[in-house]
């Protein structure tokens, strides 16, 4: 049986991009897979920047702090590239793009460390407690999940300062099971949304105005072109980010990529973006030889139709 997950953890691992201006709002609007105009101040999304082609080449929860400021929550090694390209489209806007990533702490909360009330809301919405904000994430094995923002100087909610630590490979595991991926350097530009399921889990609007990289994504959702999903995998061997996938028919290509990994009580787990076709099929990982994988379940339903 899987120990439950409960306490806190300083997410070291992750970064804060600063948005601020009386153009923030309209900006980021026309950078970000989601719709940024229609979030209320003090509620988060999940959204992604893209390349021209739809790659995915940052992915961030985004925080409204105010009608002024958001905080672009993303991985820490992809953040300096990314602050600089979202700069460079900056131009006239009044939008000052910042790293923030000192100024702000951000904890990850598991099991009774969640507060009651972020525990009954829905993924992505936010309780706000004196100058924090609590998003709630995705469950992983039915445990209790969010991610907790404020101020590097603010004082924590008394329950969440006495909650014991949990490790970093026991936040891990739990970000593979809860089958949301945050891109990092070895998938960037690898991905369009809909491959790491980003239509399923709230990160990407159909209904916004244009964004770089939006004609790729509605046609893969819309015209039936999309081919790749992402699985959670399990595997006695390492998986690494990057490391290809392939089924056991076929050993000169690859069907698959993983996305992340962690270890668990025996092996490891992973999520992993690979043809849909292949999901029956024996996998191995590295090459058609390599270690199997097994697929297991993800917490949330695959949309078929939006």
């Amino acid at each position: 049986m899987t120990q439950a997950l409960q306490g806190q953890l300083s997410l070291q691992h992750l970064g804060v991009i600063r948005a601020e201006g009386e153009d923030a709002a309209n900006f980021l609007q026309g950078q970000l897979s989601h719709d940024v105009l229609l979030l209320p101040a003090g509620q988060a999304r999940l959204a992604a920047f893209l390349s021209a082609k739809g790659r995915m080449q940052a992915s961030f929860i985004v925080v409204k702090r105010s009608a002024a400021e958001f905080w672009l929550i993303t991985s820490r090694d992809v953040l300096p590239s990314t602050l600089k390209r979202l700069s460079m489209f900056v131009l006239r806007a009044k939008c000052k793009l910042s790293d923030a990533t000192e100024a702000v702490q951000l904890l990850g909360l598991a099991g009774d460390a969640v507060p009651a009330e972020a525990r009954a809301l829905a993924p992505w919405q936010v309780l706000a407690v004196d100058d924090a904000s609590i998003v709630r994430l995705y469950a992983a094995e039915g445990e209790s999940r969010a991610l907790l923002a404020a101020p590097a100087a603010s004082a924590l909610p008394a329950q969440i300062s006495a909650s014991p630590a949990i490790t970093p490979e026991a936040w891990q595991l739990s970000m593979v099971r809860a089958g949301v991926a945050l891109i990092t350097t070895p998938v960037v530009d690898a991905f369009v949304p809909q491959m790491l399921n980003f239509e399923s889990v709230d990160g990407v609007s159909f209904k916004k105005g244009c964004y770089p990289g939006q004609e790729v994504v509605a046609r893969s959702q819309f015209r039936g072109t999309l081919k790749r999903r992402m699985y959670r995998l399990a595997s006695a061997a390492q998986p690494q980010p990057g490391q290809e996938v392939f089924a056991q028919s076929d050993a000169s290509q690859p069907v698959g990529t993983v996305v992340q990994a962690a270890a668990a009580a025996s092996g490891f787990e992973a999520l992993v973006s690979m043809q849909i076709s292949a999901a029956g099929e024996p996998l191995h990982l590295g090459s058609s030889t390599g270690a199997a994988l097994q697929v297991l379940s993800l917490p949330y339903v695959l949309k078929e139709d939006i």
